[in-house]
């Protein structure tokens, strides 16, 4: 066999080992049931939470220190719900007027989160809206707490 034929059969054979490695590394399961269990998950991994879209509402607050108080109280309630194990992820919108930010709520009902969304003071004081949807997503949302505590150097006060 001429010695460039058999270095392609040897590059052949290479890439298809390559490709049987990878192939066996993405289809492997490595299932946690216990982890499933805490977090909440059903048998896809997936489970039901609350998506809320902030929204600029009609309260126009020009009072810097009245408008900071309700910003403090903004952020001491989605402390209180992440501490509760409520608030999954929140952040803002960056360039999508009028939307401003969004949380996910690990709650199973959009009645349910309506109601704690009502108890946030910048929603209380109109500077918010809000739309709710029902939203089905991945149970590891779940611990994005936690490792979000573990990479964050400074705190928002």
């Amino acid at each position: 066999m001429p010695k460039s034929t058999l270095s392609h059969i040897l590059y052949a054979l290479f890439c298809i080992s390559l490709t049987t490695e990878v192939y066996a590394q993405t289809s492997e399961n490595n299932y946690d049931a216990e982890l499933a269990a805490a977090l909440g998950a059903d048998d896809y991994g997936m489970k039901s939470y609350v998506l809320v879209i902030l929204v600029t509402g009609d309260a126009k607050i020009t009072d810097e220190k009245q408008r900071n108080e309700l910003f403090r109280g903004h952020f001491a309630n989605m402390s209180r719900l992440a501490k509760d194990n409520i608030l999954v992820v929140a952040g803002p919108l960056m360039k999508a007027e009028p939307k401003r930010g969004l949380f996910i709520l690990n709650v199973s009902t959009v009645e349910e989160a309506e109601a704690l969304v009502k108890t946030d003071p910048a929603v209380q004081a109109g500077i918010f809206t809000y739309e709710l949807s029902a939203l089905y997503s991945s149970a590891a949302l779940m611990q994005v707490g936690e490792i979000h505590s573990s990479i964050q150097k400074l705190t928002i006060e």
